[in-house]
C-alpha cells in the first residue's frame, strides 16, 4: 500500500517528498509492497506543533478495535469510552477533559464537521458510528486551540478522517461471543474520468449484557473520485442506521448487595435509535479548496440514570430526542509570495453552517413511551467564520505562524414556553500564533499560543423559566473562550520519531456532564497544564513499536480552596503497542490502554478506579484471503469503562443514596474474521 501523509484538514494534497522519505527509511518487504506507518512519516518542516501529526495507512492494517469508536484512541494521550449502547456517541478523555460526547473536541470527516450544536443529549454530540473503518484512509490530529482554521470545540483539540478515493475490492465476515456478526464489503473501480469506490457494512450484535443489546447497525457509503489531491474533486452519498437496547451505568452498591450481576441492569426499556444520511462534496484546484456538506439526522434516545428518585411510581426513565437538518461548507486559498522581502504563504478561508432543527426535546417516559414533555424546541442556529492565517521564512530554519479567526453565531429559538423562545447573536475574535526552529537535523521546537472557544447550547441564552421547576433560570454566554500555550519539539531519526510537548490551557466555562439531569452543564472557569509524550520506532522492517504517555493538572479556577477538582478529568493516560511481521504473511499485534483515577466531585473526595486494557490480534494472509483472531481484554479485568457519582434510589429504597455509578468493560472475548480480496 502507497501513501502519502496529510496535516492541515484543509490541505487535501498529499506530500509526495515525505513519501519518499519514508520509503527511503521503511524500505520495501520481499513482495516489494511499500509499507508506510502514518506514525513514522516526517513531520518536521510540516508541523506547526509538536503535538500535531498523523495516524494511518500501515497503522491500520493490524488493528484490533471492538467498536468504531474507538479509532480515536489512535491519537495520542485520547481515550473514548462508552456507558450505554453502542449506537450512542462515545465518551472522549483529552488533556484533563471528561469532553462529555465532544464539548471540546473538534471532529471532522471529509472536510464535514460532525459535532452537534444544541444538541438534544448534549452540546457538541460527536457520533463517529457511521464510519466504516476499513474505509479510513487517514486520521490527521492536533491539540489545542494554536490553528486558524477550526473553531468551535476545539479548545482541547481536532481530529480528521480521511476516507480513501480507491480502495482494493474485498469482502469481510466477522464472528464473535455474546451474539456478535459483522459483514463488510467494499472497492473501488474506474468509472468515466474517474474512480468509483462503495461499501457496505451491517453489525448485529448482544453484548455481554444480561440485557440483549439488540444492535442492529448497518453503514454504507458512495464516492466518485477524479483528478489528483491537488487538481481534483470528489462527490460522496454516506448513510447510517442503527438501533439498540442499552444497559446504562449502574449503582454499585446494587452489585456489592448481590441485587443485580455486574452485567446486570436497573430499567429494561432503555435504548435508542438513530439515522444519519450525508452529501459531501470535496474540491481542489491548485490553492483553492472547497467543500460543501447537507445532512439529515435524527436521534432518539431512552435513559434512566436515578432510577425511582424523582417518580416512585413511573420511575425517573426520560427520553431525548434530536431531528435536523445541516447545510454548510468551507472555502479556502493559498497564496505563495515569494517575491516579498521574506517568503510567505498566506491562506484565507472561511466556513458557513447552517442547522435547521425541527425537533430537539427532552420528555419524561416509561416504557420507552414519552408520558410528559418536559421541554419541547424548534432551533435555527447559523455559524460562520473567517480566518486569515500567514507563515513567514526569515530563515530556512525558522517558520513563524499569524492566524486571525472571526465567528459569528446567531440563533432564533421557538421554544415549547415562550418564555424560553428568543432569538440574538454574538462574535468571537480569537488570535494564533506560533513558530517552529529547526534546530538542527532532524530536531524541530516549537512554541504556540492561540485561543478558541466552545458554544453553549443556544436554548441556554434565551431561558427564562426552568421548565422543571417553573422557577427563573439564569442565561448562559454563546461563547466560552479558550486560552492556550504550548513548547514542544520532535525527533526524527530514521526509523525513530519522538514527540514532546508542555500546554497550558485556560477555559471561561467548563461544560460538565450531570449524570441526574442526562445532560451538560455550563461550571466554573478551568486551568490546566501538562506534559505529553509519544513515540514511534520501527528498529527492523518486520517490527514496529508506539507508546504514549499524557499528564494533566486540571482546576477550577475562582472556587474556594478544596473544592476546585474537575469531575471526570482524568490526570493520567497511558497507551502503545507493538506490531511484528516475524514469517511473510503472518501479523500479531499487542495494544495496551490505561487511564487512570480522576475524582468525581469537586472536594475529590470520591474518584474512579484506573483501568487497563490489553488487546491481542493475529492476522494471516495467504494469496487473496486473509484470516484473524482478535482477543479483546486479555487477561479478563474487571475494570469501569466509566463512572459517575450521584444520588439515585432503587426500587427497594425508601430514599435517595450517593453512590459511584459505573459502567464495565466487556469481558474477554473472542472475534474471528475472514478477508477474501479480488
Amino acid at each position: 500500500m502507497a501513501a502519502a501523509a496529510h496535516v492541515s484538514i484543509e490541505n487535501m494534497a498529499q506530500d509526495d517528498d515525505s513519501l519518499a522519505r519514508e520509503r527511503d527509511i521503511q524500505g520495501a518487504n520481499p513482495d516489494d509492497t511499500i509499507i508506510v506507518y502514518g506514525r513514522a512519516v516526517q513531520q518536521i518542516g510540516v508541523a506547526r506543533s509538536g503535538s500535531q501529526g498523523t495516524i494511518g495507512y500501515a497503522d491500520f492494517e493490524n488493528l484490533p478495535i471492538s467498536r468504531t469508536g474507538e479509532l480515536v484512541e489512535n491519537v495520542p494521550g485520547v481515550i473514548a469510552t462508552q456507558h450505554s449502547g453502542t449506537g450512542k456517541a462515545n465518551q472522549y478523555f483529552l488533556r484533563g477533559f471528561n469532553l462529555d460526547h465532544g464539548t471540546d473536541f473538534a471532529g471532522f470527516v471529509d472536510g464535514v464537521p460532525i459535532n452537534m450544536p444544541t444538541h438534544g443529549h448534549g452540546q457538541g454530540y460527536l457520533d463517529f458510528n457511521f464510519i466504516i473503518p476499513e474505509t479510513v484512509e487517514r486520521i490527521d490530529f492536533r491539540k489545542g486551540p494554536y490553528f486558524a482554521d477550526v473553531g468551535d470545540y476545539s479548545a482541547a483539540g481536532t481530529i480528521a478522517f480521511k476516507t480513501y478515493d480507491t480502495l482494493e475490492p474485498f469482502a469481510q465476515a466477522t464472528l464473535g461471543m455474546f451474539g456478535y456478526y459483522r459483514a463488510t464489503a467494499a472497492g473501488s473501480a474506474p468509472l468515466a474520468s474517474g474512480n468509483l469506490l462503495v461499501a457496505i457494512d451491517g453489525t448485529f450484535s448482544n453484548g455481554p449484557w444480561l440485557l440483549d443489546e439488540n444492535l442492529e447497525k448497518y453503514n454504507g457509503l458512495i464516492k466518485f473520485s477524479t483528478g489528483t489531491p491537488g487538481d481534483g474533486f470528489s462527490v460522496q452519498l454516506n448513510g447510517y442506521h442503527a438501533r439498540w437496547d442499552s444497559t446504562d451505568q449502574i449503582p454499585e452498591r446494587a452489585v456489592q448487595g448481590g441485587l443485580i450481576d455486574r452485567f446486570g441492569f436497573i430499567d429494561d426499556d432503555v435504548g435508542g435509535k438513530t439515522t444519519r444520511v450525508g452529501l459531501v462534496a470535496n474540491g481542489a484546484f491548485g490553492g483553492l479548496k472547497l467543500n460543501a456538506f447537507a445532512t439529515y439526522y435524527d436521534l432518539t434516545l431512552t435513559s434512566n440514570f436515578t432510577y425511582f428518585l424523582d417518580d416512585p411510581f413511573n420511575g425517573d426513565e426520560f427520553q431525548q430526542a434530536d431531528r435536523r437538518a445541516i447545510f454548510g461548507g468551507t472555502a479556502s486559498q493559498r497564496w505563495e509570495m515569494v517575491s516579498m522581502p521574506l517568503p510567505v504563504v498566506l491562506t484565507v478561508g472561511g466556513s458557513v453552517r447552517y442547522d435547521r432543527i425541527d425537533r430537539v426535546g427532552l420528555f419524561r417516559s416509561a416504557e420507552a413511551r414519552p408520558i410528559a414533555t418536559v421541554r419541547s424546541d424548534k432551533v435555527d442556529e447559523l455559524a460562520a467564520g473567517l480566518f486569515v492565517e500567514a507563515e513567514v521564512k526569515p530563515t530556512d530554519q525558522l517558520r513563524v505562524y499569524l492566524g486571525l479567526r472571526g465567528d459569528y453565531l446567531g440563533y432564533d429559538v421557538d421554544a415549547g414556553l415562550a418564555a424560553n423562545a428568543g432569538s440574538g447573536s454574538d462574535v468571537l475574535l480569537a488570535p494564533k500564533a506560533g513558530i517552529a526552529w529547526r534546530a538542527a537535523d532532524g530536531v524541530e521546537l516549537y512554541a504556540n499560543y492561540g485561543e478558541s472557544f466552545h458554544t453553549n447550547d443556544v436554548r441556554g441564552a434565551t431561558i427564562s423559566v426552568d421548565p422543571v421547576s417553573g422557577l427563573p433560570a439564569d442565561r448562559v454566554p454563546l461563547f466560552a473562550r479558550a486560552k492556550g500555550t504550548e513548547i514542544g519539539g520532535r525527533i526524527e531519526r530514521d526509523t525513530f520519531n519522538l514527540a514532546l510537548v508542555g500546554f497550558y490551557l485556560d477555559l471561561e466555562s467548563e461544560l460538565v456532564f450531570v449524570g441526574d439531569a442526562g445532560a451538560t452543564e455550563p461550571n466554573d472557569a478551568t486551568r490546566r497544564y501538562g506534559v505529553e509524550a509519544n513515540a514511534f520506532w520501527r528498529p527492523v522492517p518486520w517490527l514496529a513499536l508506539d507508546a504514549a504517555y499524557a499528564y494533566t493538572y486540571a482546576r477550577f479556577r475562582g472556587v474556594p480552596t478544596g473544592l476546585r477538582r474537575i469531575p471526570g478529568s482524568v490526570a493520567e493516560v497511558i497507551s502503545g503497542g507493538v506490531t511484528a511481521s516475524p514469517v511473510a504473511g503472518l501479523d500479531i499485534t499487542l495494544r495496551v490502554r490505561h487511564f487512570g483515577r480522576a475524582p468525581l466531585i469537586e472536594d475529590g473526595s470520591v474518584s474512579s478506579d484506573p483501568t487497563t486494557l490489553i488487546n491481542l490480534a493475529a492476522y494471516y494472509t495467504f494469496g487473496s484471503i486473509r484470516i484473524g483472531a482478535e482477543l479483546f481484554n486479555l487477561f479478563d479485568a474487571q475494570d469501569a469503562d466509566i463512572t459517575y457519582f450521584y444520588e439515585s434510589q432503587l426500587p427497594s429504597e425508601t430514599a435517595s443514596v450517593a453512590d459511584r455509578h459505573f459502567h464495565p468493560v466487556e469481558p474477554r472475548q473472542v472475534r474471528i474474521l475472514a478477508r477474501w480480496s479480488f
